[in-house]
């Protein structure tokens, strides 16, 4: 059974397309033609993710992905499956380099702040804000850093920590 801490999210069945079952895609992502060739997906289907196989798929209108699952051959079948989200295995992922970095590949990771030292461990990715969030466990104190590209000098995926450069006073700020 696959877990969705396994899976990353891909996007969301939107609409249906044609009386045969098709449905359309809506892809989180700026690379949609990466996903052309899928063979299957994942499908949350009632809290379950349930794989299902694509007989063809083709982009339409850019970031909409146009799917023909096996055993989805009506309107009926594919109106079952409208909103529900679609994920892949975080080995599908295409590996990231330098300090580039997936939310869920940092967490766990140690924060070391150019003049503060070590800060914490990034204990989750805040991305409800209009700027998304380290959050940070400093011995049960919680730091919030911007996860700003002005910020972040490097990750390092060997020794597992992340070095910044924060504004001067940030860090202090949560230890008062």
């Amino acid at each position: 059974m696959m877990k969705k801490e396994d899976c990353f999210y891909l996007g969301k069945i939107v609409s249906k397309f044609s009386f045969k079952g098709e449905v359309l895609i809506k892809l989180d992502t700026d690379e949609p033609e990466s996903y052309v060739k899928m063979e299957s997906v994942f499908v949350n289907y009632n809290n379950n993710l349930v794989p299902f196989f694509i007989e063809k798929s083709k982009l339409h209108k850019s970031d909409l992905l146009r799917v023909k699952f096996e055993d989805v051959d009506s309107e009926e079948d594919a109106d079952d499956l409208m909103k529900a989200e679609i994920y892949l295995p975080l080995s599908l992922l295409p590996k990231l380099e330098g300090n580039q970095f997936y939310y869920h590949e940092v967490i766990g990771f140690t924060i070391i702040d150019t003049s503060f030292g070590e800060v914490g461990v990034i204990k989750a990715i805040n991305d409800s804000t209009a700027q998304a969030l380290f959050e940070i466990d400093r011995k049960g104190t919680e730091i919030l850093i911007p996860m700003n590209d002005e910020f972040i000098d490097s990750v390092d995926r060997d020794t597992k920590t992340v070095h910044v450069t924060t504004p001067e006073g940030l860090i202090d700020l949560y230890l008062q």
